[in-house]
């Protein structure tokens, strides 16, 4: 038998000490000031925060935020916003989305995906006729109760994670819009599988709308695949995999954002010269002749740099959203521009 030796306490501290000395250095991340929007397109089973912050790693950026949340099961378009964009992260919250969907009918399930225990299962048999009317029948202004399994808060904790623990917490029916549902794929032959296209305003649960969708149908149905195709003016086919991100250069990744004010396109533009520029970066009211408009973006002189977000009432631009003259400058080194403010 082999005796056992009494490790003494210098015998202890050196043991993990040589340990850490064995340890590769660990690389510090230098962060560094990033602005604009990276369009990505989300894999399968990484969270919305999982995926902002592997982005942020790869572009080592100072600040970022997403612009809502998409589940992990769904895949697409997941506006990222860095530096000076973050401050308009919720017009792009606030738009309008589209999705395309896959639906399960026939089987209603505890989540309402693919991922959750089957709960009925019911006879499938209905025509192209009765989808496109059950399709029509959600469409326009409906109420939806939000799902027990989603991201909603209550108490500072998800509703999800009550529903986990076997908890029921009662929701407010919310107002949604869907605009439109359009039938991509469905054949008489295999009726139990739909492809649909849906546009509609944020806040909706499609997982929810497949449901009610099967409910009207009398067979009930599930989500099996979710990917978001657009937000807002933003669309899918401009964006780009982690996986193409981290395979470029780190020189060339920085190439792949849009400009702050891609999450601003659709809103009217109202450019001042470098005096007005100026004071409008202090937060002061301008007299304008432009008419009343609820949203607009601003811009400085040439080369047009962005300031920020403002409206007009009653002939004054006032603002709404600033960015910091550092923010401003940022953009312009960004693109290689001489300062003009």
């Amino acid at each position: 038998m082999t005796e056992l030796q009494p490790v003494t306490s210098t015998d202890a501290a050196a043991a993990p000490a040589a340990a850490r000395a064995s340890r590769p250095a660990r690389v510090k991340i230098v962060r560094r000031p990033v602005h604009g929007v990276l369009l990505l397109d989300k894999p399968p089973g990484l969270s919305s925060n999982d995926a902002l912050q592997k982005a942020k790693w790869l572009l080592r950026a100072e600040k970022a935020g997403h612009t809502g949340t998409l589940d992990p099961l769904a895949t697409g378009l997941l506006p990222l916003c860095f530096g000076a964009a973050t401050k308009f992260a919720q017009v792009s919250l606030d738009s309008d989305k589209a999705y395309r969907a896959t639906l399960r009918f026939g089987q209603t399930t505890r989540t309402g995906d693919a991922e959750g225990d089957v709960l009925q299962e019911r006879p499938v048999a209905f025509n192209r006729d009765a989808l496109e009317a059950a399709c029509a029948r959600w469409t326009g202004a409906i109420k939806q109760l939000p799902p027990m399994y989603s991201a909603l808060k209550h108490n500072g904790k998800a509703l999800y994670e009550y529903a986990r623990d076997g908890v029921e917490i009662e929701r407010a029916e919310r107002d949604v819009t869907i605009h439109t549902i359009a039938i991509v794929d469905w054949h008489h032959e295999n009726p139990e599988t739909a492809t649909i296209d849906v546009r509609c305003s944020k806040g909706t649960y499609i997982r929810t709308l497949a449901e009610s969708i099967g409910e009207t149908l009398g067979c009930g149905a599930h989500l099996t695949g979710l990917r978001r195709t657009a937000s807002g003016p933003l669309t899918l086919d401009r964006a780009i995999t982690l996986e193409a991100l981290e395979a470029m250069p780190e020189a060339e990744r920085e190439s792949c954002l849009a400009a702050p004010d891609t999450l601003l396109a659709e809103w009217p533009a109202v450019r001042l010269d470098a005096n007005e520029a100026a004071r409008f970066l202090t937060g002061l009211r301008r007299r304008t002749s432009e008419p009343d408009c609820a949203h607009l973006r601003v811009y400085g002189p040439e080369p047009h740099a962005l300031l920020g977000s403002a409206h007009i009432t009653a002939g004054e631009l006032i603002a709404d959203r600033l960015l910091s003259p550092t923010e401003v400058q940022g953009l312009l080194n960004e693109l290689n521009l001489p300062r003009t403010l």
